[in-house]
């Protein structure tokens, strides 16, 4: 995959409650927290209960990481407090997709819609994409209604999910409309 500019390379976008990071080996146990709690994962696939697999899958993530491929960040409020963790993988035919996201309590009134502008402002803005695909379970009704009302169309369907596609036109007229969430 070549991107035209590492994420790594640069000063990750941040928001006016939040701000993207990197995972770190030492996240393990935090993303473990989320995973295994029934209350965020019921969309999620498994994951193993073992630390030290998450900790070996982190490092394998890292290099993905380092060579531009895949991204996966751990969200956190301006005072440190993690609340969260979303990726960003897939890059092909100028698009992106992301996922693994998980916003828990401790989070922001507007995280949620922070952290998807942040991921479209890193995927658009940064390494210069012009759409996104992802898919969303047909039965996660609030996260299709949320990609719905900032305008992701629904191109299609199976009887597990919805795929979409959201495109940097979408973005700058969101960018726009929910500009004061993106001053930092």
């Amino acid at each position: 995959m070549s991107v035209r500019t590492a994420l790594t390379d640069i000063q990750l976008p941040q928001s006016k409650s939040i701000r993207l990071r990197f995972v770190e080996e030492s996240d393990a146990d935090f993303i473990l927290s989320l995973r295994l709690d029934s209350k965020y994962n019921k969309y999620l696939s498994p994951v193993s209960r073992d630390i030290d697999k998450q900790k070996e899958w982190i490092r394998a993530y890292k290099k993905l990481e380092s060579d531009g491929s895949e991204y996966y960040f751990i969200i956190e409020r301006h005072d440190g407090i993690r609340c969260g963790t979303v990726r960003m993988y897939d890059f092909k035919d100028n698009s992106f997709s992301w996922g693994s996201w998980i916003l828990n309590e401790d989070k922001p009134r507007t995280a949620a819609l922070e952290t998807a502008l942040l991921i479209y402002k890193a995927g658009f803005e940064i390494l210069g994409f012009d759409r996104s695909h992802f898919e969303v379970n047909r039965n996660n009704t609030r996260v299709i209604s949320f990609h719905s009302r900032l305008g992701a169309e629904k191109v299609s369907e199976d009887n597990e999910n919805f795929y979409f596609i959201f495109t940097s036109e979408t973005y700058q007229k969101c960018s726009g409309e929910f500009h004061y969430l993106l001053e930092k």
